[in-house]
């Protein structure tokens, strides 16, 4: 599994090496494992003497993928999502480029030789379980030249911050790149009564992980718009400073004002539910925050009492017709996220409920939408304005066997 994964970086990355032009076009997520991701690839692709570019997405849209596609002859790397797309992107592709797919997320076999999908999926990882984006851009930084080795503890902090853990734990590779930041005196890890807490070591003291990987969320996400992203991957090259915490903080208040307003929206009855599902729209009211802020609203509320236990929950959220970097792109398309309580959670680990990646992409393509990274207790998906009701009685179908 894991040998094979690395010979196949090994050879991405001569190819790499061996490319007529000098510039990486790095595209990646805007949470913390995507921003970490961002950071590992931007540092590591600098140090082999490459110009880099660095593009932050809240997905790989369509619309998107065939502008970046209309290049040709450019090095591009996708990390923390594309990996089930590999075929989509194959076909965009048709030979024109050198791409590099680095993504845990459910994957699919590229169709052109010129796309290299080293999704760890494919090679029998698993991307809620085994190994973050963070980390497979770390072991293929680390496969490029072992001097990356220093960018361990940032590969630890996206594994911590997209959250899957064993019992509190870290597992198989996410944990093998935190004990490596521990060997190397940047991260501590404290037992506690259940699980773990990280910690990163500094000079003013231990800062927790998990508090970072917060921190990295709400710039990637809430200022997705105003520049946060690249705030996010300086403070994982560089570290926090007073400028990125006065963005922070403002930030803070922003998710707080907008996110309290549509509790109050669902306590007044905003929640509309289905046999299996519960669901609800903000339209545009999230805005100016990213549309990832659909997901971390989901999260929020997931485990309140404003929510069935016993049911998916899933919000809408309308898409921008803006991409930083891109300008003015016209989508006509919502973005759905899914979340499950730690009810749900229980029941589809223990196979009494389906994933969410096993009937959310499934309803979307029914539907002509866009799915690439769906896992089984976070999932998103696009479909067409318009479309929000259909695809919850699409997956109601699926969940009631039809």
């Amino acid at each position: 599994m894991l040998n094979a994964l690395l010979d196949a970086m090994n050879d991405s990355i001569q190819k790499a090496r061996q490319w007529r032009e000098k510039e990486a076009q790095i595209f990646h997520h805007n949470d913390a494992d995507g921003l970490t991701s961002g950071a590992i690839l931007t540092r590591a692709f600098e140090r082999e003497g490459f110009q880099v570019r660095r593009f932050c997405l809240e997905k790989p849209y369509p619309a998107v993928l065939k502008k970046v596609f209309e290049q040709e002859g450019k090095l591009l790397v996708f990390a923390d999502f594309a990996g089930r797309i590999a075929p989509l992107l194959s076909d965009l592709n048709r030979g024109k480029n050198l791409t590099l797919i680095l993504d845990h997320h459910v994957a699919e076999a590229s169709t052109d030789p010129m796309v290299h999908n080293l999704d760890p999926d494919l090679f029998g990882l698993k991307g809620d379980r085994d190994i973050s984006a963070s980390t497979t851009c770390y072991l293929f930084a680390r496969t490029m030249n072992p001097v990356n080795r220093d960018l361990a503890s940032i590969a630890a902090v996206g594994a911590v911050g997209d959250g899957f853990f064993v019992d509190g734990e870290l597992v198989s590779q996410n944990r093998e790149v935190a004990l490596e930041a521990v060997q190397q005196g940047r991260m501590e890890i404290h037992k506690r009564e259940r699980g773990e807490e990280y910690f990163l070591t500094r000079p003013a003291g231990p800062l927790p992980v998990l508090e970072l990987s917060d921190y990295l969320d709400l710039l990637g996400g809430v200022g997705y718009y105003q520049g946060g992203p690249d705030m996010g991957v300086r403070v994982c090259l560089e570290g926090v400073s007073p400028e990125s915490d006065r963005m922070a903080e403002d930030l803070k208040a922003v998710r707080e004002r907008i996110f309290e307003a549509e509790r109050a929206r669902l306590r007044a009855g905003a929640l509309k539910k289905t046999p299996h599902i519960q669901w609800f729209h903000v339209e545009k009211r999230l805005f100016p925050m990213g549309v990832k802020m659909i997901g971390a609203f989901c999260d929020a509320i997931k485990d309140s009492d404003l929510i069935d236990p016993q049911k998916y929950l899933a919000g809408f959220q309308v898409i921008p017709d803006e991409i930083p970097g891109f300008g003015a792109i016209a989508f006509n398309e919502v973005k759905i996220s899914m979340r499950v309580s730690a009810y749900m959670e229980g029941e589809i680990r223990a196979g009494r409920a389906m994933g969410l990646n096993t009937f959310l992409p499934e309803a979307t393509g029914r539907l002509g939408g866009f799915s690439d990274a769906c896992h089984t207790l976070t999932a998103a998906t696009t479909v067409a304005v318009g479309k929000e009701e259909q695809l919850i009685e699409e997956m109601e179908k699926i969940l009631q066997g039809e």
